[in-house]
């Protein structure tokens, strides 16, 4: 017994000496390529694919050398995954597509050298059983959650190709290359220049963010300039905006939203997980996200939201300050979740619906409040209906919904409403919202309400507080839906995509489909006015005096007397008054109509009444209430005037040394008065955008001007050839 014993010592102690022969052999400039089997990626799980040769020594297993990424943009992997784009010093690449890597060995490599793989990791804990430790061999009989091959082997040098699962973790992933030997796994040290980055895949048909339309899929994903509409209904504008989703540092802010944001790893592979956390991140309340919203007109410890013109510096300035960026309205939130939509992979869109509503109580109606004279309520009337109001689309699968509801998902980050105790709507399939499905999730009931809800005018009994339902407008909200054309600066109309034509039999069924879950649609027909209330269209240039008409329509054959309350307010875009600059309580007596059916009433609105209370984005909002006296009987009527128009100047410094002290001037005659902009530095190569919100006083063919001026360079000037039209 004692001889064996020996034997086994004698054989562990030649083992121990050939290992510290090897390790004083082995060429010293490789040696910082190397970490000897217990390092962070869990070798227990690597050696379950990979058993030691726990006996007899061999000292012709690989040796590596060098471990190529291929990183570079004019080689192999960055053109066919869509990634070239990006600033970045890293491999990045699509999930669900294969991308390839080079090894270099100390020998050929020969196919029965099987005992290498290429190891992923990501997070701070990371296991096998979570698909947070992938190990990728290239040997066909050993399974991996990523496939493996060798694509070529020239001399010492093996080209590897690796495909990451479709649904695998999306995110900064860490690379090692680890060998077996039969002295243990010696694995790559850490090497940040081989981190890669693995995107959402709208390329891969496994992926779930497959988009088979190749021009929505280049617009939604790599397009980096957008178009988002503004304004009125009938009177859009358009605002240019910078994505940016490929500019330097951008990819690694949209990766720290979700870190900041605690989402666990194993989630940031779900579309829909992503999206829904994304749009609680993209403003501040809850959990000091990255936009704070202000309305308020003030914006003196941040920028304007009108001054923003694209996201890049949002995102870096939080990513670097880790604190909220100051200030937001609908749009720059959508503009700014698109870029982490598209940067990350998943194809999205902005898309801006006119007259939306906003519905406070969640009971699906925009609910307007009348007293008992019929004029407007503003402590009782909470529900709003925004001039415009922009939000996302963004295109995935929905295997948590019925069959038929994934593709266009809409998404929302402007805090309105909380979802599950967090500021955050969506994603919602617009296939659900147009067929009144509002009980799917996450968050249909309200967008349904924001594009097709009903305008009920209510009037309060001041003993009981009852209401009852006076007058009902079921075509005012969701006028039209809309978004840019792939490839074009043109507009689309995709309101076909979230409802049925007004009044349709299709429209008619997908409203008590909607009733099932909880929409309770007025359902009392207000009692027919034999008195009609009209404000006709206006052409009203602003800052001008003008006319508001009222015409009154006495269908009855007898004499009428109404009491009318007429309120004119400077409203904001989201519906919210700014100020009241008008304010009349005419009496008129009608005749009956056999005398004389139709009759006006002419008020003037001064400009020096408004002007001076006007803000950005703002509307001239004029509604007239009136209760006639003999039936006791509310009519209502309003109009909305809208005439701003954005202007915006550009400049590139074409040279090679800095601008200093610069001044920007711009006006034109009708349109703006003279105003000026300085910039104390424009570094050479760099570019500036000066956006103005300004009111057109007169139609008519006109010029903008605008002239550069400092010290090192004069005589730079620009000018716009424009026609205001009544």
């Amino acid at each position: 017994m004692l001889k064996y014993i020996h034997i086994i010592y004698l054989k562990l102690s030649i083992r121990i000496m050939a290992l510290n022969c090897f390790m004083c052999l082995k060429n010293e400039k490789f040696s910082n390529l190397w970490t000897w089997g217990g390092m962070a990626p869990h070798s227990d799980h690597f050696e379950q694919y990979f058993p030691l040769l726990m006996w007899g020594f061999n000292l012709k297993f690989l040796d590596i050398w060098d471990v190529n990424m291929l990183r570079r943009p004019d080689e192999v992997n960055t053109p066919q995954h869509s990634t070239h784009l990006y600033a970045s010093d890293h491999l990045i690449v699509r999930r669900g597509q294969e991308f390839q890597l080079k090894v270099t060995f100390d020998r050929p490599y020969k196919p029965s050298d099987d005992q290498f793989a290429v190891e992923f990791v990501i997070g701070g804990s990371p296991q096998y059983s979570k698909g947070t430790y992938i190990p990728v061999s290239v040997a066909k009989d050993r399974q991996s959650p990523w496939a493996g091959r060798v694509v070529d082997s020239t001399d010492n040098v093996v080209t590897v190709g690796i495909t990451p699962a479709p649904d695998c973790i999306v995110g900064k992933w860490r690379t090692y290359v680890a060998v077996v030997t039969p002295y243990g796994i010696r694995r790559t040290r850490r090497d940040e220049s081989r981190d890669l980055y693995v995107l959402f895949n709208a390329w891969a048909t496994g992926d779930s963010v497959f988009l088979d339309d190749a021009d929505e899929r280049e617009e939604c994903v790599l397009n980096e300039v957008g178009v988002i509409y503004h304004g009125a209904y009938d009177d859009m504008s358009e605002r240019p905006w910078n994505f940016g989703q490929f500019d330097y540092g951008v990819l690694d802010a949209c990766l720290f939203i979700m870190d900041k944001a605690a989402m666990p790893i194993t989630n940031r592979g779900d579309a829909i997980k992503v999206a829904r956390k994304a749009s609680a991140m993209l403003n501040s309340h809850d959990d000091d996200g990255v936009l704070v919203g202000n309305w308020s007109g003030d914006y003196t410890y941040g920028v304007a939201p009108t001054s923003w013109t694209g996201s890049t510096e949002i995102l870096l300035n939080y990513s670097s300050s880790k604190t909220p960026v100051c200030y937001a309205q609908c749009w720059v939130y959508a503009a700014v979740f698109n870029t982490f939509l598209r940067c990350l992979g998943i194809p999205a869109r902005v898309v801006t619906n006119f007259f939306s509503a906003h519905d406070n109580d969640g009971n699906l109606k925009t609910d307007v409040i009348l007293d008992e004279n019929g004029r407007i309520d503003k402590h009782r009337t909470k529900d709003s209906i925004w001039n415009y109001h922009c939000w996302n689309e963004c295109y995935m699968s929905r295997p948590d919904l019925p069959q038929g509801f994934g593709g266009w998902q809409a998404v929302d980050a402007t805090p309105q409403e909380t979802s599950d105790g967090m500021y955050r709507c969506g994603p919602a399939s617009v296939q659900a919202i147009k067929h009144g499905q509002i009980c799917f999730p996450f968050d249909a009931p309200f967008l349904f309400a924001e594009v097709n809800s009903d305008v009920v005018f209510y009037s309060r009994n001041p003993r009981d507080g009852t209401l009852d339902p006076v007058k009902v407008n079921s075509s005012h909200v969701g006028r039209m839906v809309v978004t840019k054309v792939p490839g074009q600066d043109a507009r689309r109309d995709i309101t076909d995509q979230y409802k049925f034509p007004e009044g349709s039999p299709e429209e008619r069924t997908v409203l008590e489909k909607a009733e099932e879950y909880g929409c309770h649609r007025e359902k009392a027909t207000p009692p027919e006015a034999d008195v009609e209330l009209d404000m006709p269209l206006m052409e009203v240039r602003v800052g001008d005096d003008f006319e508001l008409k009222l015409e009154f329509n006495n269908t009855s054959d007898q004499a009428r007397t109404v009491d009318v309350y007429v309120s004119g307010n400077v409203v904001y875009y989201t519906g919210v008054t700014s100020s009241e600059f008008l304010f009349k309580t005419p009496r008129h007596i009608l005749s009956n109509l056999c005398v004389f059916p139709a009759e006006k009433q002419v008020m003037e609105v001064r400009s020096q009444d408004y002007m001076r209370k006007l803000v950005e984005q703002a509307n001239l909002h004029f509604i007239a209430t009136g209760k006639v006296k003999e039936t006791g009987q509310i009519i209502t009527s309003m109009r909305v005037v809208s005439e701003e128009m954005m202007v915006t100047v550009e400049f590139t410094n074409p040279f090679k040394f800095n601008l200093e002290d610069v001044y920007v001037r711009v006006e034109g005659p009708g349109v703006m008065p003279p105003k000026y902009k300085h910039y104390s530095l424009i570094t050479a190569g760099s570019s500036l955008t000066w956006t103005e919100g300004v009111t057109p006083r007169r139609a008519g063919p006109t010029k903008l001007m605008a002239s550069l001026d400092c010290a090192a360079l004069r005589q730079v000037y620009g000018q716009a050839q424009l026609t205001v039209k009544p």
